[in-house]
């Protein structure tokens, strides 16, 4: 194993530091599904979410948490697997992975301190209003499709 790849790891703690610290000025800042407009198609909309994406489970009686904090935990190690296993002169892969795994504990810290994760980004059009996320999801979901993006245009 070459150490250099856990310097991919610096970028999955920024992801954190920054998540958690936009996470913080939410709770400070902003009223519980207040919205806060930024442009014509974002607001700051304080939401709590104890769900998975799109809220799914969310109305369960609570169990979802630990589920929820497994999977991510689960999808973490993976992610840290695959990325002390990938190639030495790869980037796009360990940069996927590094962002993953960031947002994976972000959310991760959420469920375990507050039982919800903190969610505050709310992008819409006119009256649709696409879910509430945050710098953790929004990670995540890069990550991934770079994932899909290197999957799908791999030239091995």
């Amino acid at each position: 194993m070459n150490l250099k790849k856990l310097n991919w790891l610096f970028i999955s703690a920024f992801v954190l530091v920054l998540d958690q610290w936009t996470k913080v000025l939410a709770l400070e800042h902003l009223d519980w599904h207040i919205a806060h407009p930024i442009l014509p198609f974002l607001n700051f909309t304080l939401a709590y979410n104890t769900g998975a994406a799109f809220n799914f489970l969310g109305d369960a009686s609570g169990w979802q948490r630990w589920l929820f904090i497994g999977i991510a935990c689960l999808v973490a190690v993976i992610a840290l697997i695959w990325l002390l296993r990938s190639r030495k002169n790869e980037r796009a892969l360990p940069f996927a992975l590094a962002l993953i795994i960031g947002g994976a504990v972000g959310n991760v810290l959420d469920r375990i301190r507050l039982g919800y994760v903190v969610d505050f980004v709310d992008v819409y059009v006119k009256t649709w209003h696409w879910p509430t996320f945050n710098v953790a999801d929004s990670s995540i979901c890069i990550g991934v499709l770079i994932l899909l993006l290197l999957m799908l245009f791999k030239s091995d």
